[in-house]
């Protein structure tokens, strides 16, 4: 069991490991071992997030989903292959604990009635300068 926060915890049997040949540095060793790792976990059949977390993960994720609903993250950075699941596991944590932070709902505020009088006030006030500062001839009214 892997523990996101407090209330999500996720069973590793949900996760589909797939190894394959990483391309980079490592010499011989790139083109006999397979290192690199594709990491699949279907949000859809999940049963420890709840809809709201699967529907900003589904939004955050993009690309990585595929049609099917799985979320698929490769890590190929290491020559091992153990470290390279590690780094994967840890990229789905950190998707998963983002997507489970609930968004602030942000409400649309007036203007009040005072601060719009202040505004035309001061504009008045501008706009009376700025004629002020004219040559005599030029007022168009």
């Amino acid at each position: 069991m892997i523990c996101i926060t407090n209330n999500i915890t996720i069973d590793e049997s949900e996760f589909e490991f797939e190894f394959f040949r990483s391309s980079g540095p490592g010499g011989q060793n790139v083109n006999k071992v397979s290192t690199a790792v594709r990491l699949r976990f279907n949000i859809n059949n999940t049963s420890s997030l709840s809809d709201d977390v699967k529907d900003r993960l589904i939004r955050l994720a993009g690309k990585k989903i595929n049609k099917i609903g799985e979320l698929i993250i490769e890590a190929r950075r290491s020559r091992k292959q153990e470290q390279n699941r590690k780094e994967a596991i840890v990229k789905l944590i950190k998707l998963i604990d983002k997507a489970a932070i609930q968004p602030k709902v942000y409400k649309k505020s007036r203007i009040s009635f005072a601060s719009k009088q202040r505004r035309l006030e001061n504009k008045k006030r501008h706009s009376q300068k700025k004629m002020l500062r004219r040559s005599v001839g030029s007022y168009d009214f």
